[in-house]
């Protein structure tokens, strides 16, 4: 092979995955994970490094990879990263720490994420240990939410000695890594090793308790030297158009946690999903890959339509591609104004409209306008809603946390308005990805760390 060139991963073919729920990308053999570390030019200034939201030494661990070290490599990232075998599977590396790599700039980047991916999996083979806990403190901490931001807060301020106890409304830890992405791409046995290995450093997790009913803030202040709040955005958005409450309408949260959570995908599953025959999922981020990508498996047609052009789709270009070779069919530049229904309120079709590019924002992306005159009719009875999520504010109940006008908690260096009360995460800053979450828990833990 070209050493300009990147080590290719496998993946199950198109025909196969589309039929089952088991992850699509296989990982990298030891003899393809060190035929791309040897591609690392071990640069004195590592740009890759800046690129990561929580900074893992990439060059070092790499090179322990090269060295056949396995468990540095895996000390090294566990380090700076609660959850690498999560990192190494969903982030967007290719518009971070890949897209800063030198070798990049000429030739393919070095795949950074496929090597941490390895590494972290080698390791749960192997029952390497990540970072041990220093000497135990005295001080208690109560983490809300154990998505990717809470779990991230909960394994760096474990990593330091505290007491962290996690509480969880839903059944199961893990947040959207549990009930958000497919089993394809993240398998939830992988997030429960993760969960697990933060039990390992002594994180305690009571799932099933609902913050701000069964318990408020306030009631945990009397208990916890500090709380951090990781609750992040689940509440889905809707297009607010005519026939948006017809049967066969859905978000794209309920299709998913259903399948996930509840595994409605299995022949045995209890929380079958009312599925259709044509189904059009709205939106182009990764939940609205995630949705038809899940339906297609399920024996559902499936489109997904998008307002803006495949250059504006927000999602990780290797799950347009994987969607692609799916034989998922992409309606970009095109939107609902209507969802057509029969005599009893059930789905029949949308009257959609084509869309036209305008000019580059302030954030980047072209505007985008209806075409006049360019209104049409598509059938379906299925229609499945991913436009973004917004916070859930349960558990804030009589605790006066001051919001933005967005709904958003308001942070001073991950501060909230109330003394000893943290946030970080989608509840923050809004839907965003999983890393960026990380980096928020990983930043409140060491404010947190700092004034206690």
């Amino acid at each position: 092979m070209n050493n300009d060139q990147k080590t290719k991963m496998r993946v199950q073919p198109p025909k196969e995955r589309v039929k089952n729920f088991d992850e699509v990308a296989l990982g990298y053999t030891k003899e393809e994970a060190m035929k791309e570390a040897s591609r690392c030019l071990h640069c004195v200034n590592p740009r890759c490094v800046k690129g990561c939201p929580v900074n893992i030494m990439i060059p070092d661990f790499i090179k322990a990879i090269k060295e056949e070290d396995i468990e540095k490599a895996y000390e090294i990232i566990t380090k700076s990263s609660s959850l690498p075998a999560v990192c190494g599977r969903v982030c967007p590396q290719e518009k971070q720490c890949e897209k800063m790599c030198i070798k990049g700039f000429k030739s393919d980047a070095i795949s950074i994420g496929s090597l941490e991916r390895y590494v972290a999996d080698e390791a749960m083979k192997n029952n390497y240990g990540s970072v041990k806990p220093t000497k135990k403190k005295k001080e208690k901490i109560a983490v809300i939410g154990s998505g990717p931001a809470g779990l991230s807060c909960a394994g760096e301020l474990a990593k330091e000695g505290y007491n962290v106890t996690i509480y969880e409304v839903l059944h199961k830890a893990g947040g959207v890594l549990t009930y958000g992405i497919p089993e394809f791409r993240l398998p939830k046995s992988i997030v429960e090793k993760e969960v697990n290995s933060l039990k390992d450093l002594g994180v305690e997790i009571k799932t099933d308790v609902p913050i701000g009913n069964a318990i408020t803030i306030d009631e945990l202040k009397k208990e916890y030297d500090a709380i951090f709040l990781g609750t992040g955005a689940g509440l889905p958005k809707f297009m607010n158009i005519k026939g948006e409450d017809a049967n066969g309408v859905f978000s794209a949260n309920e299709i998913l946690t259903r399948i996930n959570l509840m595994s409605a995908y299995k022949s045995d599953g209890k929380t079958p999903i009312k599925k259709g025959k044509v189904a059009y999922i709205i939106g182009g981020g990764n939940v609205a890959m995630d949705a038809v990508r899940s339906l297609r498996r399920l024996g559902v047609e499936t489109h997904l339509m998008y307002r803006r052009s495949e250059e504006e789709l927000p999602a990780r270009k290797e799950e347009v591609e994987h969607a692609k070779e799916e034989g998922i069919e992409f309606n970009l530049l095109t939107n609902p104004v209507e969802i057509l229904t029969d005599k009893d309120n059930n789905v029949i079709g949308m009257e959609v409209v084509d869309m036209e590019l305008g000019e580059l924002g302030e954030d980047g992306r072209r505007s985008v306008s209806e075409k006049k005159g360019s209104n049409h009719k598509v059938t379906c009875d299925m229609v499945v809603m991913a436009l973004g999520t917004s916070p859930n504010h349960e558990a804030l109940k009589e605790s006066n946390i001051k919001l933005s006008d967005r709904g958003l908690i308001v942070v001073e260096e991950s501060k909230t308005s109330i003394n000893n009360v943290y946030a970080g995460g989608d509840i923050v800053t809004g839907a965003a990805t999983v890393i960026l979450a990380m980096e928020a828990g990983k930043k409140a833990a060491k404010e947190i760390i700092n004034n206690l």
